[in-house]
């Protein structure tokens, strides 16, 4: 038995080893094949493993197997044994099976989720580039010279053609080939948006729309800025910008009469809307605690999940995922009392793979948009409609629900903000002081709100007054 278990723990060992070799890799898809290959008892072990983090030790002759992090090499009770030539070959079946199935599961993940490649890596004879070059005919000289920059952009993919793309920019210049011209101040431009929805509706645009906001909290701009043809084909998208908070107070002339607009969100003024404010988080306001189960938290926050969550398949492109409002039904009948502008701590619930206290977690923060119940929707059509869009749901499980369960709560959030460091039951006890008679909504104080911000390490400039 003493021999088995020190090919388990060498195993996951050389497993962080490798992680911490590839960074590209999948850290919760690993995770979940070692749990399969090894007891139980070791599952434990297997979700310590980190991205980033330095060899484990093991002491197999304690009582208690223990976690070393900063150690560089494994005890000597462990490393003075000799292993037999089957030993070691289960212990290199292992590995390699552990590797194979790291390379297959980052092949995978490359076509799964937004890329940043460079502008030379990306085909400018795409056809998905055919309409920019028809907009501006100097786009091609405009890609070739950012190509020679080292310019970056987001990218998405679908069976290995370009759908998406967003090129974004600091700049800290005067605005001078606008009317009028725009005094200098540190701006994120964004240099290029599209989206390409094929034939149904999608909500990337909105994805895309979350990581300029992230970028300009990140870069603390000024402003954020777009220009952009005010055409019948780009009302939805010029709409898009409008309702989160970019004003048009500039355009951009071209030659024979044309023009783009330039629309403009101020990052350093606050009008007390939580739509024209996004992503800001105002402190005012009542603020909750709103539980979410595993199986549909992880496809509405998939910027929230847990590194011992398998990776939601985005390639999916549904709404729900990638858009920056959210629909959940429930039936807890206190969440009634919401209104809009109501500040939500979303709160994953137990997956049931270890205990609550430490599997339970506060991971992200929203913001009400809209409360409904049964009585605000004129027909089962009109419930759906409203519902399918942003819910985890579906279609069939609605319709269920409006015929049967007709006492829900259908909430639409603002997806403001991830936490950076999740914040687990047992910390919500001990250190914020949290003990509710029920953990799926209650209300929490200004104190206690500040104290989960601060102890998910939200950066401040989300937060404002």
């Amino acid at each position: 038995m003493e021999i088995i278990e020190n090919i388990y723990l060498h195993q996951i060992r050389m497993t962080q080893e490798f992680l911490n070799e590839n960074h590209h890799a999948d850290v919760s898809r690993v995770q979940s094949l070692l749990r399969k290959m090894l007891p139980k008892e070791y599952h434990e072990l297997i979700d310590a493993i980190k991205e980033g983090r330095d060899p484990m030790v093991f002491n197999v002759n304690s009582p208690q197997t223990l976690i070393a992090p900063q150690a560089q090499y494994v005890t000597s009770n462990y490393i003075d044994r000799s292993a037999t030539e089957q030993e070691i070959r289960e212990i290199n079946n292992l590995s390699n099976h552990i590797k194979s199935e790291c390379r297959m599961i980052h092949k995978i993940n490359s076509n799964m989720d937004l890329q940043i490649k460079k502008f030379s890596e990306i085909d400018l004879n795409e056809p998905f580039f055919d309409s920019l070059r028809a907009s501006y005919p100097e786009f091609n000289s405009w890609y070739m010279r950012k190509a020679a920059e080292g310019a970056t952009a987001y990218t998405y993919y679908i069976n290995d053609q370009l759908r998406d793309f967003l090129y974004l920019k600091i700049e800290n210049e005067e605005l001078t080939d606008v009317t009028p011209v725009l005094p200098r101040k540190r701006r994120l431009k964004v240099g290029t948006f599209k989206v390409e929805n094929e034939s149904r509706h999608t909500t990337r645009g909105e994805r895309f729309m979350k990581k300029i906001m992230d970028m300009a909290i990140a870069e603390n701009v000024d402003e954020i800025y777009v220009t952009i043809f005010p055409t019948k084909s780009l009302e939805r998208l010029i709409s898009m910008f409008r309702i989160l908070g970019f004003e048009h107070i500039a355009n951009k002339p071209h030659s024979g009469g044309t023009f783009e607009q330039v629309l403009v969100k101020d990052m350093r003024t606050i009008r007390n809307d939580f739509r024209l404010d996004y992503p800001f988080v105002n402190r005012g306001g009542q603020k909750y605690v709103l539980s979410i189960m595993p199986e549909y938290h992880t496809k509405l926050f998939p910027d929230s999940i847990l590194r011992t969550e398998v990776k939601y398949d985005i390639i999916q492109d549904v709404s729900e995922t990638n858009s920056i409002y959210k629909i959940y039904v429930c039936w807890m009948k206190d969440t009634r009392k919401l209104v809009p502008g109501d500040k939500l701590v979303i709160y994953r619930t137990t997956d049931n793979k270890g205990p609550a206290a430490y599997r339970s977690v506060c991971t992200s923060v929203c913001t009400v948009c809209d409360i409904k119940v049964y009585d605000n929707f004129d027909s089962e059509d009109d419930f759906i409609k409203y519902t399918n869009k942003y819910s985890v749901f579906s279609e069939d499980d609605l319709r269920i629900w409006y015929r049967t369960k007709k006492h829900f709560v259908v909430i639409k959030m603002l997806y403001n903000i991830a936490f950076n460091r999740k914040v687990i039951n047992k910390t919500m006890k001990e250190k914020v002081g949290l003990n509710p008679n029920y953990w799926g909504f209650f209300q929490l104080t200004d104190t206690q709100f500040t104290k989960l911000l601060e102890l998910g390490e939200i950066n401040e400039r989300y937060i404002v007054d």
